[in-house]
């Protein structure tokens, strides 16, 4: 067999849910450049994401000395240390490791004596990982199926848990929903500034069924005619119906965006807890 010249690197899809399963395990996701390792006897090449190489001679020493002819590594570059942090070996000598399961080649990586600054990234052995990540500041987790192969493209089966940003607001409208969701589309919600109440974003997910009727027969009985917010770049104009700004609710976010919005926004709960015009950013 041949050492391939390339393989797109498998991506994780973003995603707000937070479970643990045990069909599921988590890595520490970590914030650099996503790296490929090509070992070719005592050639080295690493190259970035989109194929661009890089030049990092400490790390390509630490591949040489690994004892396999030829192998492909992933992983993550931390600029910052300088160490690469590598989670998955693709190719080792005339062995094409693409179609074994994570576990499988977990253990072929087990088997490779890493020296700094490249290291293995270790499984994390916790029931909300998620919490862990946020507890020492990390950037989030990645959740990989203990069954899944190495696909070239974006999986589901590697998800990307961020870490959230949460935030209290208002709401001060909602859309109509479509196809086969029931009671409300998307919540329309913002905060005060001073006396004016800015719109911040559409939230969407985080409400089941039962939430989704509930809230929609709460916000009927405090409907009124006219739009609530003061300042509302991007608000929708069609399918919407507007209520007085008098239920609050806690929303997890990545961040905020450059013109005030949420990014990827989801409901946590409702804070009944919470006065309206206390809501400011």
């Amino acid at each position: 067999m041949t050492l391939p010249d390339w393989l797109e690197p498998m991506a994780a899809t973003l995603t707000q849910e937070r479970f643990a399963t045990p069909e599921w395990t988590f890595e520490r996701k970590w914030d650099g450049i996503r790296l490929l390792a090509f070992k070719r006897g005592e050639r080295i090449e690493l190259f970035s994401r989109n194929h661009l190489p890089q030049h990092v001679p400490a790390v390509a020493a630490a591949i040489a000395k690994l004892p396999a002819r030829d192998l492909i590594l992933d992983g993550e570059l931390d600029w910052d240390q300088g160490e690469y942090h590598v989670f998955d070996v693709l190719w080792r000598d005339d062995r094409d490791l693409c179609g074994r399961t994570l576990e499988e080649r977990r253990e072929e990586l087990t088997a490779l004596p890493f020296t700094g600054p490249v290291s293995r990234v270790m499984p994390l052995d916790d029931p909300e990982p998620w919490e862990l990540a946020r507890r020492e500041g990390w950037e989030g987790v990645i959740a990989k199926r203990r069954d899944s192969v190495y696909e070239h493209k974006r999986s589901r089966a590697w998800l990307k848990m961020k870490i959230e940003a949460s935030q209290e607001l208002v709401v001060g409208g909602f859309t109509d929903p479509e196809g086969k969701r029931v009671g409300l589309g998307a919540l329309l919600v913002g905060n005060y500034d001073g006396d004016a109440f800015v719109f911040a974003g559409k939230v969407g997910t985080g409400l089941d069924s039962k939430m989704l009727l509930a809230l929609r027969a709460r916000l009927d009985a405090i409907a009124r005619p006219t739009s609530p917010f003061t300042v509302a770049t991007g608000l929708p104009r069609l399918r919407v119906h507007w209520v007085e700004p008098q239920v609050v609710v806690q929303v997890g976010f990545m961040e905020w965006t450059g013109n005030g919005k949420l990014r990827h926004p989801r409901l946590i709960a409702i804070r009944d807890d919470k006065s309206p015009r206390e809501v400011v950013r």
